[in-house]
């Protein structure tokens, strides 16, 4: 019986949205949004700007409650946690920002330190061992005492990812992780999100506009457009699709159902009459 309880449950989806539903005034971000994110894939969010991408990562770290709707992940219902509980639990969550978010007064070593000092009591020279380890990860072995002003974009950007896993999170949220960056360094971090997610069996989730970038990286994408999800699939499916929305995203035309210009609700004023 238990070994057939530990086989569906990871069957299951690692997280799981439910008629996710999320208001700021009178503007409805998202408005009955469903998704399963498969254990151990890496799903994109994609769609336009403003239309709840990065929304729906603080929906799922608990920084956000919805409206309506519910966001379980491995079981457990988000929505229904204490601040306290939820602290407790984001150390199971690894988070890169788009810029890297690097501590400019700390080392390299410090900041990739800093939340193995915030959540764990380990002697310094197994932490030394650890940093060390993760560096070497995403080949920067060495720079560990440069300030983050000495940093490439791309060396920023994988010490934040080397901070983001130190702690060996179960799920990875990214946020536009390539922004700003070289087509090398680009083709660099993808690479490590790829490889570090399949060797340690994480569930990533990237929000991002690159779709070029996606298809060679994602197994899965979610296209959000008007507070819905406008489309979904694997890329290359959706590369192809004829459903409007999604064409118009992926092949990047100004022409289509998602609007160029942004309409306040209840508008005021217009532009031109």
């Amino acid at each position: 019986m238990e070994e057939a309880i530990t086989m569906q449950d990871k069957a299951a989806p690692a997280i799981r949205i439910r008629d996710l539903v999320f208001r700021r005034g009178r503007s409805t971000i998202l408005d009955g949004v469903s998704m399963d994110i498969p254990r151990g894939s890496i799903v994109a969010i994609m769609g336009p700007s403003g239309v709840g991408k990065t929304t729906i990562l603080r929906l799922i770290s608990g920084q956000l409650r919805p409206d309506e709707g519910s966001v379980e992940i491995n079981g457990h219902l988000i929505s229904g946690m204490s601040d306290r509980e939820l602290q407790h639990f984001r150390r199971n969550f690894g988070v890169l920002l788009q810029d890297g978010a690097l501590f400019t007064d700390l080392t390299v070593f410090e900041n990739i330190a800093t939340p193995v000092r915030e959540h764990t009591d380990l002697p310094e020279p197994l932490l030394r061992r650890l940093i060390m380890s993760k560096l070497n990860a995403v080949g920067l072995g060495g720079i560990e005492d440069r300030m983050p002003h000495e940093l490439s974009g791309g060396m920023a950007r994988r010490v934040a990812f080397a901070r983001a896993v130190v702690l060996d999170p179960g799920i990875m949220l990214y946020d536009e992780p390539m922004t700003g960056l070289d087509p090398i360094a680009v083709s660099t971090i993808r690479t490590l999100m790829r490889v570090t997610n399949d060797a340690l069996g994480l569930t990533s989730i990237v929000v991002t506009h690159n779709v070029d970038q996606m298809r060679q990286l994602v197994d899965y994408c979610y296209i959000i457009a008007s507070a819905k999800i406008a489309g979904e699939g694997p890329p290359e499916e959706l590369s192809t699709s004829t459903q409007p929305s999604v064409s118009q995203f992926m092949n990047g035309r100004v022409e289509g159902p998602i609007p160029f210009h942004y309409e306040p609700p209840d508008a005021p004023w217009r532009l031109l009459d």
